[in-house]
């Protein structure tokens, strides 16, 4: 899939954001506007986990209603527990 402004897509791990719209893209990310009213920037590694939308599914948010414009989105790995010699 290639990623432009104006491209709409969906993120394959996060079905709750919505449907998003390409903002800006440089070669390390792309910033996205997902209908949720966040900005995300997804780096360009993780290019896989999005795929083609609907364009009819992107809702724009209103310029009355506040956005939050970064979030960083972070996976958090399990410890791992080291057993006890017996």
């Amino acid at each position: 899939m290639i990623i432009k402004r104006g491209t709409v897509l969906s993120h394959v791990g996060a079905t709750q954001w919505g449907v998003g719209k390409v903002v800006e893209v440089n070669s390390l990310k792309a910033t996205i506007q997902f209908s949720d009213g966040i900005i995300r920037k997804i780096a360009s590694t993780h290019y896989a986990t999005l795929q083609p939308a609907d364009p009819a599914g992107f809702v724009a948010i209103p310029d009355n209603v506040a956005t939050v414009k970064k979030v960083r989105v972070t996976v958090k790995k399990e410890k791992k527990v080291k057993q006890p010699v017996v």
